[in-house]
């Protein structure tokens, strides 16, 4: 029988953990403290205060929250208008639908609770859109519609030509005018913090905006009775390049860069993809800029790595691509495999409480 040499963990500089003592919680960030001393789930929980913390009080550091998911109509606008106020993000990238459902609250209207004794064909006979358990009414959407509409008849881009990073501005600043109700456009327009929609025609924003250049290019004509060939030709004035440079000559210009993300998918990937972005325009077109990585991350994502999917990625696997600072060379990332409505309230809860107490 092999002989084994009996360590002790303390003498070997292994960190101790520590049973959760609630009599000892005074604040959430001493819940979270005490929750990074214990395992699984909690301790990933309690590294991710730990981190984010920090990344939002670097001031040499600017921070991108990249935003997938339902998370609006889940009722975690609140907080994302709260890391915005608050000054810890300097740049905001998410799927169009979450800032479509965003804008129903923005100007007062309401999602629902959804009655799973409703069939689904039910709820569309009745104009309702079901997102797992929650509702979104088509008319809530055609309202919104209304509101992009009177912005694109109205407001004047750069050169004519819109990205989403100019209509989200415009649109926020309609929604300061309009004053019924917080959001987060509203917030970016008056924190100065630009939202980018990378996916911008996967969403009932980029729809509107599909309808809008088809009634500008039919004019007064009657569409009734026209082909698709007839209406379908008719693209509005918008190019995705220009939120690309935008987005990589606000990041680029920082000392450092955080990432804090909910979820993953293209906004994930679209924000991660500065770092390889300049290095092949050094390699392909000749410059000579510094290699932009990301020195902090902080993800709330439950997709496990094994699907695969940019998603569920490690931060240690987006190094291999130079997209961060590697540990050893003193970046510092934390994972939450969880639900984001379930531990990201809990988690802003203890960072506005450590930054409240200066």
């Amino acid at each position: 029988m092999q002989h084994r040499e009996l360590h002790d963990g303390r003498a070997d500089g292994l960190s101790p953990l520590e049973s959760l003592d609630l009599s000892r919680v005074e604040s959430f960030g001493d819940l979270l403290r005490g929750m990074s001393r214990t395992a699984f789930g909690g301790r990933q929980l309690g590294e991710a205060f730990d981190v984010l913390l920090e990344m939002v009080r670097d001031e040499r550091c600017k921070v991108v929250m990249t935003l997938s998911g339902a998370m609006t109509v889940a009722k975690m606008g609140r907080i994302i208008c709260d890391m915005i106020d608050r000054g810890m993000v300097q740049a905001v990238v998410s799927t169009g639908a979450l800032i479509a459902h965003g804008l129903t609250e923005s100007i007062g209207l309401t999602h629902y609770r959804y009655d799973p004794s409703k069939s689904d064909a039910t709820l569309f006979e009745q104009g309702y859109n079901r997102i797992y358990d929650t509702l979104e009414m088509e008319s809530n959407l055609n309202d919104v519609e209304k509101v992009v509409r009177a912005v694109l008849h109205e407001a004047q881009p750069e050169d004519g030509v819109w990205s989403s990073a100019r209509l989200c501005r415009e649109l926020g600043r309609r929604l300061e005018e309009m004053d019924q109700g917080p959001g987060i456009l509203r917030s970016a327009f008056l924190k100065d913090v630009p939202v980018f929609i990378p996916a911008m025609t996967d969403s009932e924003v980029g729809l509107d905006m599909a309808t809008w250049a088809m009634r500008m290019s039919l004019g007064d004509r009657d569409a009734a009775g026209l082909t698709h060939e007839e209406v379908l030709r008719s693209p509005p004035p918008f190019n995705p390049y220009l939120d690309l440079l935008e987005y990589t000559r606000l990041m680029a210009s920082a000392e450092r860069m955080g990432i804090f993300t909910i979820g993953g998918g293209v906004p994930r990937n679209w924000s991660q993809q500065i770092g390889p972005f300049i290095d092949i325009t050094n390699n392909r077109v000749g410059t000579q800029f510094p290699s932009p990585r990301f020195r902090y991350g902080v993800r709330i994502c439950p997709e496990p790595v094994h699907w695969g999917g940019l998603s569920g990625c490690t931060y240690s696997e987006g190094v291999s691509w130079g997209k961060f600072v590697p540990p050893s060379e003193g970046g510092r990332f934390a994972e939450v495999l969880s639900d984001a409505t379930v531990v990201w309230p809990l988690l802003m809860r203890g960072v506005i409480e450590e930054l409240e107490r200066g």
